[in-house]
């Protein structure tokens, strides 16, 4: 009886090898990694062709971008990328790192936009890539998660009208498509504001993601604000604690906490959701793929390769957040075992 797991796990092991086998075999083994459009014609069917990713590396990273000036977007992601490990060093949680943040994200703009500095003015319709699917992601979370706290405290509160208005805001944007509030931010919008009050279309896109992204956390956040011993609150109010400080002191942190792996998530699905602006004439990393591929007859055949390097890009992004969620969750739990009392002699 002992031996049919050991069985088993060979039988499985065999299986998965004789799948795993030919996916090795296109993907390793028979792949050409050099930009020859003639051996990647050749090796059709049998290798992938990932010499299409080296030779459009720089459309898919930085879209339309000017070519000469790549080095700004490649700085900015630089930036962007130092902000989002800055914020995983618990040691570094502090109001000043907000500050921080808001500045380095606001230089990624400026290096993006230009106009400053001697740099030329690049339009946003003209970025692209993976800087503008991180813009957009990081700014539509730091605009969608402080919104989202109040919309939850708004659906707890005991006055009906706020309670009202905010569950009213939650489930109508919740009932409604990401891509329809897109295109009405896209082409919607400007038709109904007068001409001086318009604004460009990446910051509406980024204020579009916000506002739908803010409906889902608000959820999540009323979720860990349930589960919130009641009993904490009306033991702070009778020491005379004020609201205010009763919910950012000591509810507001706890609710945080215990909704941590579901808020992760939601900004895993923020960061995937920004794959839709490509609808709205903005080409973050699927979008790059497709203008750098469409206009080009000798590698517009190789999309497969393309588009599972840009899969891997995301799936990068998205296992790092989600490891550095599981480390915080190990340490919160670890901080709040209680210390074992000692054995009495």
């Amino acid at each position: 009886m002992k031996r049919l797991p050991r069985l088993s796990t060979i039988l499985w092991c065999a299986l998965a090898a004789l799948l795993l086998w030919p996916l090795f075999s296109w993907a390793i083994v028979h792949a050409v990694w050099i930009p020859d459009i003639d051996a990647c014609r050749a090796a059709r069917g049998v290798g992938a062709c990932w010499g299409v990713i080296t030779e459009k590396h720089r459309m898919l990273l930085f879209g339309r971008y000017p070519y000469a000036e790549q080095w700004r977007p490649l700085a900015a992601t630089v930036l962007i990328l130092l902000v989002l490990g800055g914020a995983s060093w618990r040691r570094l949680w502090q109001p000043r790192l907000a500050l921080g943040g808001l500045l380095v994200l606001g230089l990624a703009v400026l290096l993006m936009r230009g106009g400053l500095a001697g740099l030329s003015t690049v339009n946003t319709k003209e970025w692209g890539g993976l800087p503008l699917t991180l813009l957009i992601s990081l700014g539509s979370t730091l605009l969608a998660f402080p919104f989202a706290i109040l919309l939850a405290l708004g659906r707890r509160s005991p006055l009906p009208l706020l309670r009202s208005l905010s569950t009213s805001y939650i489930e109508l944007v919740r009932g409604v498509p990401l891509i329809s509030l897109l295109f009405m931010a896209a082409f919607l919008f400007p038709l109904l504001l007068p001409a001086q009050l318009r604004i460009d279309i990446l910051p509406r896109v980024v204020l579009t993601i916000a506002a739908f992204a803010a409906a889902y956390l608000a959820e999540v956040i009323r979720g860990g604000l349930q589960a919130v011993p009641a009993g904490q609150a009306i033991a702070a109010k009778a020491l005379g604690m004020r609201y205010s400080q009763i919910t950012l002191f000591i509810v507001l942190p706890q609710a945080l906490r215990t909704a941590l792996p579901a808020l992760v998530n939601s900004f895993v699905g923020i960061f995937k959701d920004s794959s839709l602006i490509s609808i709205v004439s903005l080409h973050e990393l699927t979008g790059a793929l497709a203008i750098s591929l469409g206009g080009d007859a000798d590698w517009r055949s190789f999309y497969l390769e393309g588009y599972l390097f840009i899969a891997l890009i995301y799936w990068a992004f998205c296992f790092t957040l989600s490891q550095v969620s599981r480390h915080f969750e190990a340490r919160l739990a670890h901080s709040r075992q209680k210390p074992q009392p000692e054995a009495a002699g």
